[in-house]
């Protein structure tokens, strides 16, 4: 069914999932999986940091990046409720995969190759939840982030 007049310039635009410790998701996101910081808010009780890829490798400005961040698809938005760092009692949040509330599953990323990019994974220290070799599936892998949820690794080029 073709788009209508009225959601021709729908786009979609984030993904928020919460987060433990912000200093582990952000090197995680940026350092592991390559995407940028476009913007951070802070609040009195929580802070937002907007993550995308950058794949022109423009440089932008702060401002340029944080207003990237509403006319671009594809950005992750880290929800960091202030304390939950320090506190060794902290349960963490349903990451959708795990009773009670099974729902949300994962977030996905396409890869030029996905052995090269699990081997890297590996020699990181990334956990995985399936690696290439597991299951039906012998094209994909599935890695942890710091709280546990599923990123889904896949080849830029497939069929299901």
């Amino acid at each position: 069914m073709p788009r209508t007049a009225e959601t021709s310039s729908y786009k979609f635009n984030h993904t928020m999932i919460r987060i433990k410790d912000p200093k582990a998701s952000l090197a995680f996101y940026q350092n592991i999986i390559g995407m940028e910081l476009y913007s951070e808010k802070k609040f009195d009780d929580f802070t937002l940091y907007f993550l995308a890829f950058n794949h022109d490798a423009s440089q932008m400005t702060a401002q340029e990046k944080d207003k990237a961040r509403f006319t671009r698809e594809g950005v992750l938005e880290l929800t960091h409720n202030h304390g939950t760092e320090t506190d060794p009692n902290f349960q963490g949040y349903a990451s959708g995969n795990t009773e009670p509330g099974k729902g949300f599953g994962h977030i996905a990323i396409t890869v030029d190759d996905v052995e090269k990019a699990c081997e890297r994974f590996e020699r990181l220290g990334v956990s995985f939840k399936k690696r290439l070799t597991d299951g039906k599936m012998k094209n994909i892998a599935f890695i942890l982030d710091p709280d546990g949820y599923w990123i889904e690794v896949l080849p830029g080029v497939m069929s299901l």
